[in-house]
């Protein structure tokens, strides 16, 4: 993206360097880093993070701001997943990006998707700073990957805002299914030293009632019982379905305690939200079902090749189907087809220089939102990629592509 930048990069880089970096990441979240890392970080101008991060949080007040739009959403959420207390506001927002080139040559943000769950906050404040280190950044001048106006103290000040709240350690999970055989480990162990949480399998935690009071939920220590004030939620209602994991508690019934992430926001702030959306940076998409029923089909380009589907409610890019053939279509059952998003399909630009040609960045923006604060972005997420589809389980066998960062240049 910054020219100068990628060219000193690149002549500079060693293998030797990545073979560090990868080891070095290794040890800092203390397991074994399973997904595709990228051998560059990138350098954006910090004017276009800016407006990106601008963009991803109007988009997100507009909806949580329409309470015609969250009476809607709340349909979509499975009843028996319908968690109760929910939160007034998220805690957690990403927006993710790609970048289309414009008449005059420049670069615009198009939203691909967002999703108001967490993603990985601790582990990309890791590989930026792997990245600094491995490959002596500083050389190429003061250079820095914070949004927000935040710094290293700041990020970790809001993260323990929103994710303690004010209670002790040892009272907060990170709770999540069978968190230990999870990609995402690496993410856990890092907020878990940073802010002293415990990493817990959401189907061990344990109800506790107690009589003229709301019960509260525990996890075990040894032989005692400990109960949670919070919950830091990574469970994904995906995951508990389709492995049909058995809880000890109701997600409907209250419990005395809070959700950092309630559940239910990972329904109201997703590719549900997408059709709602009237923005230049949001590509056009109907529901399948009102597709059907003649509705918003002049949203959609004539030309089918330009479609999407995609499912409303997978992750990681699980389902989505590039120009979908009217047998695919029709072959989605019609109680299902709710489930399901046409879009525009957007060509995003392939603008980083690397020694494998063009490859083309996906730009997700990490929000944290603390009670009685306001939204605010903190880090971007970068993903790298020369295919169809940008996820690190998408360009395996590939070199130069894979999860990145982005580190922009600090002004004299």
């Amino acid at each position: 993206m910054i020219r100068s930048l990628r060219q000193q990069f690149n002549s500079r880089y060693r293998p030797e360097d990545y073979r560090h970096l990868l080891r070095n990441l290794d040890a800092c979240v203390r397991t074994h880093v399973s997904f595709r890392v990228a051998e560059t970080p990138t350098f954006f101008p910090k004017s276009l993070l800016d407006e990106m991060a601008s963009i991803g949080a109007e988009l997100t007040l507009r909806l949580v701001e329409d309470a015609d739009y969250m009476a809607k959403s709340a349909k979509a959420i499975p009843e028996a997943w319908c968690a109760a207390d929910q939160t007034p506001h998220p805690h957690f927002m990403t927006v993710d990006f790609g970048l289309v080139k414009k008449q005059d040559g420049s670069l615009s943000p198009r939203l691909v998707e967002l999703q108001a769950f967490p993603s990985v906050f601790a582990y990309q404040y890791v590989l930026s700073e792997s990245y600094r280190a491995a490959f002596n950044l500083d050389a190429l001048g003061p250079l820095d990957y914070y949004l927000g106006g935040n710094n290293e103290a700041g990020f970790w000040k809001q993260m323990g805002q929103v994710i303690l709240n004010g209670h002790p350690p040892e009272n907060v999970v990170l709770a999540e299914v069978d968190p230990m055989h999870q990609k995402t480990l690496p993410d856990f162990q890092v907020t878990a030293d940073r802010l002293g949480i415990r990493i817990v399998d959401i189907s061990a935690i344990t109800p506790q009632d107690r009589p003229g009071r709301l019960p509260r939920l525990c996890y075990r220590e040894g032989k005692h019982l400990v109960p949670i004030h919070r919950i830091y939620n990574r469970a994904i209602v995906d995951e508990l379905i389709q492995k049909k994991i058995h809880l000890q508690f109701d997600y409907r019934e209250s419990f005395d305690v809070e959700w950092a992430g309630h559940p239910n926001w990972y329904f109201h702030l997703s590719k549900f939200s997408i059709p709602y959306l009237d923005h230049p940076s949001v590509p056009p998409a109907v529901f399948l079902n009102e597709w059907f029923d003649g509705k918003g089909r002049d949203r959609l380009p004539a030309d089918r090749e330009q479609w999407i589907l995609k499912p409303l409610f997978s992750f990681a890019g699980k389902g989505i189907r590039f120009a979908p053939s009217e047998e695919e279509l029709h072959a989605i059952p019609g109680a299902e087809r709710k489930n399901y998003l046409l879009q525009q399909r957007v060509q995003f630009e392939s603008v980083i220089d690397t020694p494998l040609g063009m490859t083309q960045p996906e730009i997700r923006i990490l929000y944290l939102w603390p009670d009685g604060e306001d939204l605010q972005p903190v880090l971007p997420l970068i993903r790298l990629g020369r295919g169809q589809m940008m996820g690190v389980d998408h360009n395996r066998g590939q070199e130069w592509v894979g999860a990145s960062a982005a580190f922009y240049p600090l002004q004299s």
